[in-house]
């Protein structure tokens, strides 16, 4: 295979989406909901990175924008849910503080790509 023909992940093509929210949890129906959103982020590859603040790598924007379609069709009637998508490169530069000590980013999944 020749140069031209491998063509490796960009960093600036490849997406993370950020799925942030606030959901009520004062009734019964509510907290159901809740918890059946957050379940349904994790069925959908998000992980959880604080309590309403899941993650989900995507290879592309096209591949960005059908989850946010999936996570559009799962948000509860009530609530407020935000998507941000930012590049890998952005990513990249994310400091996580845990306490005082300072953590590198997690690494960005690898992607493999079948044509």
């Amino acid at each position: 295979m020749s140069e031209v023909e491998f063509t490796a992940i960009n960093h600036y093509k490849a997406m993370w989406l950020y799925a942030l929210f606030d959901l009520p949890t004062e009734t019964k129906r509510q907290r159901k909901a809740a918890a059946q959103f957050r379940k349904g982020l994790l069925q959908d590859g998000f992980t959880m990175l604080q309590f309403s603040v899941y993650i989900r790598h995507c290879a592309s924007r096209e591949n960005a924008d059908v989850h946010i379609k999936r996570v559009r069709m799962i948000t509860p009637e009530e609530g407020r849910v935000a998507i941000l998508a930012v590049t890998d490169r952005q990513f990249d530069q994310m400091v996580i503080l845990y306490g005082k000590k300072e953590k590198p980013a997690p690494p960005a999944p690898v992607q493999l790509e079948l044509f």
